[in-house]
């Protein structure tokens, strides 16, 4: 599973998530940032059996070269996760914003994990109220890829406050199942956001996800009945100094 602290929407915990203010202090840029999940969430999966996570991350920039740290924590279930990364910006183009990076991921709960993440991502910033991005992730421990497509329209509404409806298309090669290749599923959202002062943010966002055949085959084997559609939400602050 990867928490993101990814390029494609825009570092960790997805585009609207916590790390997503920036300030200068001579060459670098810090961003600390906080939340809360109802659910756990990655790669059209609820993770956790019980309950939603804490999220916390941290991250310091300089030029385009961006080290980071985050942790998510089950709030019902023991879960702790770690994330340790870097990501690097890339000028390909003044409409193009491209990364890309590597986190290790280290997994604490009734079993101990680890993996290793290698990621890219390309959004397309030509038309200010609808940017397309495509979101790549490649994980050792699975020895498969995992790709998102999606669509982000962002509403400036007043000079504190945004909305941004999304829809994102996932696949996944050999990344969430080893047998499965392909539609793997489709969610749907909005994320808010309302500047509390010049360095301070708080946000939220409402999330659903339709299972599609890679989600359903897998539930198949496994013997399971249930309804596969997750629907989930949450809200971070996130503050620069």
């Amino acid at each position: 599973m990867k928490t993101y602290f990814n390029p494609l929407l825009l570092s960790l915990f997805s585009f609207s998530a916590i790390l997503s203010n920036q300030v200068h202090a001579e060459d670098f840029e810090f961003d600390v940032g906080l939340g809360w999940d109802s659910k756990y969430i990655s790669e059209g999966r609820n993770n956790l059996a019980d309950g939603g996570v804490y999220l916390g991350g941290a991250s310091v920039t300089s030029g385009d070269l961006t080290t980071y740290a985050a942790v998510v924590r089950g709030d019902t279930e023991h879960y702790t996760e770690w994330n340790f990364g870097l990501e690097y910006a890339l000028h390909l183009h003044e409409d193009l914003e491209t990364i890309v990076g590597y986190q290790r991921l280290e997994f604490y709960g009734d079993e101990r994990g680890h993996d290793n993440e290698f990621f890219a991502e390309i959004a397309y910033t030509g038309v200010n109220w609808l940017i397309p991005s495509i979101a790549y992730t490649y994980a050792t421990e699975a020895g498969g890829y995992f790709v998102e497509v999606s669509l982000h329209s962002p509403w400036q509404l007043t000079e504190q406050f945004s909305v941004t409806p999304y829809i994102t298309q996932g696949f996944d090669f050999q990344y969430a199942t080893e047998k499965h290749n392909g539609a793997n599923h489709f969610q749907m959202g909005v994320e808010a956001s309302y500047a509390l002062s010049s360095n301070m943010t708080i946000s939220a966002h409402f999330s659903h996800v339709i299972a599609m055949d890679d989600i359903k085959k897998e539930a198949e084997v496994n013997g399971y009945t249930g309804s596969l559609d997750e629907s989930y939400g949450g809200i971070h602050l996130s503050w620069s100094f």
